[in-house]
């Protein structure tokens, strides 16, 4: 593995690893990689533990899946589509979802006096 110097555009010159041109290896971008990364999907996961005289006083539980929109779709990730922080959907839904609590409330509400109601007609019977 050959290893040099290489002068960009405008006299920038940074460190270059792998073989030349000769030796049939081409040198990957790190735009190449953050394409290929975002196209496949990347997971890491971990876990952190405290621990102090064999009790455990703190567990941080670490999931990080960096991927494009589409490669987390088709892995059926789609948390965002529904936050209303990240999509107006998501916001409308949000509003739609407490329109429907008041709404049943109301409901629920108006069937309990038309109950009360309907338990005084039956008593004057």
């Amino acid at each position: 593995m050959s290893e040099g110097m290489i002068t960009q555009p405008g006299g920038r010159a940074i460190q270059s690893y792998g073989a030349g041109p000769a030796g049939g290896q081409q040198s990957t971008s790190l735009g190449d990689i953050l394409e290929r990364v975002l196209d496949k999907g990347l997971v890491i996961a971990g876990d952190i533990r405290v621990n102090l005289l064999d009790i455990e006083l703190l567990t941080i539980k670490l999931r990080l899946v960096i991927a494009s929109v589409d490669t987390a779709k088709e892995m059926g990730i789609d948390w965002w589509e529904a936050d209303p922080w990240f999509s107006a959907k998501g916001a409308r839904q949000e509003e739609r979802q407490q329109e429907l609590e008041d709404e049943n409330r109301e409901l629920r509400g108006r069937l309990a006096a038309l109950e009360r109601g309907n338990g005084r007609r039956q008593e004057q019977r």
